[in-house]
């Protein structure tokens, strides 16, 4: 399908872009250093000539980009699954929100599993702020990627908001295909997942219909993502402690790369992908008199709801949980050696944040929040 010149700077590559893109991608000695760094198995020679045979982005996807994220997910995880395709069909493009845990892995692992069960990988919403050089950029649009403008002027959002949305509408309603975005700019740092308003409004910009109903022509459908354990969560309650003890505290491009690549080859332990419901037949029972600021809260919460439902829980979480607020209510889902075992984990976690002054309790509060809150949001569903 042809696509309107207005989507070039942020839309993904086009098949027939792919051989010039890849062409570029090799004129770049950072691409063989990133590789042979993370990927020392891989012989170069016979990856660059693999790769210069590829023709299309489906090629690219089924060839290339799922061996490698397989690669990454064997090599850090106990085990990976998914669950609710019963909820969704093959003939339908649909909109996945989902909570935000990995900066690159959450929406690689889902369309793994989308493919595993015969469906198609959706386009992926990435933020600017992650294109750190110029091939990065060519890597993940050439991955059905589209790049979300948030390094613009108060003046420019309102302009690219409906940029953005009007591409999210083209893909879902013209192209047919899905899109997966995160609930919220950014990870939530003490997993107390939440949808922004502010997305459900900048998607309804797009649409030619009344508020409501533009959202209902998106097919909104949730996931939870639920990573037993966090590699960055040690990096999440750093960077809680600098925000305390300095409000203009800020990261920097370096911070976000470390981060980029703790999450990507760091421990994860056992993962589960869950699809929700799509929300559609619950928006039919909202008030379509009422304004986009009063219904964007109450879709927000249709969404959080079923992704608090749908979240898999191992027994860090009930742990967490119980010594921050349960008093032992899950004792029965851990034993005395699971405990062991994720205090052992904490404080290699809590050694190797690298701060001048660490406030131990502190620190050790948040990295609880972080497996705490899933199963605090459930509860408040159930």
């Amino acid at each position: 399908m042809k696509i309107n010149p207005e989507f070039d700077d942020i839309r993904p590559y086009n098949d027939d872009e792919v051989e010039t893109v890849i062409q570029r991608l090799f004129e770049n000695p950072r691409l063989r250093e990133y590789t042979n760094n993370f990927f020392p198995e891989i012989e170069w020679e016979s990856f660059k000539s693999q790769i210069s045979h590829i023709r299309n982005v489906n090629d690219l996807q089924f060839n290339i980009i799922k061996s490698l994220v397989i690669t990454l997910v064997e090599k850090n995880s106990t085990s990976v699954t998914g669950a609710g395709f019963e909820n969704i069909s093959k003939n339908s493009p649909y909109l996945y929100i989902s909570n935000h845990r990995d900066i690159i892995l959450d929406a690689s692992i889902l369309s793994i599993l989308l493919l595993n069960n015969g469906f198609s990988t959706p386009e992926i919403a990435i933020g600017d702020n992650l294109m750190l050089s110029p091939w990065i950029e060519d890597i993940v649009r050439l991955n059905k990627s589209f790049i979300v403008k948030r390094s613009v002027s108060g003046r420019q959002m309102l302009e690219v908001s409906g940029q953005l949305s009007r591409y999210i509408h083209l893909v879902i309603k013209n192209k047919k295909e899905s899109i997966w975005i995160a609930q919220r700019e950014g990870r939530a740092k003490d997993s107390n997942d939440r949808t922004q308003d502010s997305l459900l409004k900048m998607l309804a910009m797009g649409g030619d219909k009344d508020f409501l109903e533009s959202i209902s022509e998106l097919n909104i459908t949730p996931v939870s993502l639920s990573y037993e354990y966090d590699p960055c969560d040690f990096l999440k309650a750093k960077e809680f402690q600098q925000k305390r003890d300095n409000p203009d505290f800020k990261k920097s491009r370096h911070d976000d790369l470390i981060n980029m690549q703790t999450g990507l080859f760091g421990f994860k332990g056992n993962i589960c992908f869950r699809i929700g419901k799509p929300i559609n037949s619950q928006l039919e029972r909202l008030d379509k008199n009422l304004n986009r600021n009063k219904l964007a809260p109450q879709i927000s919460q249709l969404i959080d709801n079923e992704i608090f439902l749908n979240y898999q829980f191992y027994p860090v979480n009930y742990i967490a949980y119980d010594r921050l607020w349960g008093k032992g209510f899950f004792k029965g889902k851990y034993t005395s050696g699971d405990e062991e075992i994720f205090d052992t984990y904490l404080q290699k976690q809590l050694e190797k944040i690298d701060l001048p002054e660490k406030d131990i309790p502190f620190l050790t509060e948040k990295i609880l929040e972080m497996y705490a809150n899933p199963v605090k949001n459930q509860l408040s569903v159930k």
